[in-house]
């Protein structure tokens, strides 16, 4: 498959902390790719870059071929980069609906036309259609958390970026939420790269997964195969989890 997002060589730094350290990293068409690590090992920073609300000190950023490193976050969203973030923060005032309507109509170029059958449709994606006329400020975590998913996806993204979006879910609500994102990308054809620390939400969807340690790529590989590698072990899942 082409490749659609590559970083080379990409640092950040907040004052004397290196948050990023020289990443590289590819990814490809359709592929879902999982970015774990332990906290503060530079995971959101990745996709804040990506994303462009932030701008890396050092590399380059290249979506498409198409070098985007200092393009405007808003600039990332027209061309096809949409996501998620790790607290959701909706429109309280507006409803459900008039959410997803905002985004989609700051996403890629699209007819006017079919603005209010293409919000009904993501709202009905992740499981909303039933709460698209309630206020966003009523909704539950559960319901914000999937809100926050149809608001990118309503963006019209070629990559969506997911930050945390199984956090604090029971069971039930992790194995629906996985099955929203799979469905998202195998029916979208949406290109998806996941930071997660529930791992096997990771196992469930990813074909790959990076693992970052003090913001440099300790491993990466098949997300199984990631889990148990010895480096991994000991920067972050502990032995009982690899037995």
């Amino acid at each position: 498959m082409p490749v659609l997002v590559e970083l080379h060589d990409v640092s950040k730094s907040f004052g004397s902390v290196a948050a990023v350290r020289d990443v590289s990293l590819t990814l490809e068409q359709g592929e879902a790719l999982g970015i774990v690590g332990p906290n503060g090992a530079g995971k959101t920073t990745v996709l804040n870059l990506i994303g462009g609300t932030l701008k890396p000190d050092r590399g380059r950023i290249l979506f498409d071929g198409r070098d985007i490193t200092r393009l405007a976050s808003h600039h990332h969203c027209r061309v096809g980069i949409g996501r998620t973030f790790q607290i959701p923060r909706p429109f309280g005032g507006l409803t459900a609906y008039e959410n997803v309507l905002v985004a989609h109509a700051h996403g890629a170029p699209h007819g006017r036309g079919e603005a209010e059958s293409a919000c009904v449709d993501v709202l009905r994606r992740v499981g909303l259609g039933r709460k698209a006329n309630t206020l966003a400020g009523s909704l539950t975590l559960l319901e914000r958390k999937r809100l926050e998913i149809a608001r990118a996806v309503a963006t019209k993204p070629r990559v969506l970026l997911l930050d945390e979006v199984m956090a604090g879910l029971n069971e039930t609500e992790l194995a629906a939420s996985v099955e929203i994102v799979r469905r998202v990308r195998d029916e979208l054809g949406t290109t998806i790269v996941w930071v997660e620390h529930v791992m096997s939400a990771v196992i469930q969807l990813a074909e790959r997964a990076i693992v970052l340690n003090f913001g440099e790529i300790l491993t990466e590989g098949v997300p199984e195969a990631v889990m148990r590698h010895p480096d991994v072990v000991d920067a972050y899942l502990g032995q009982t989890h690899a037995a």
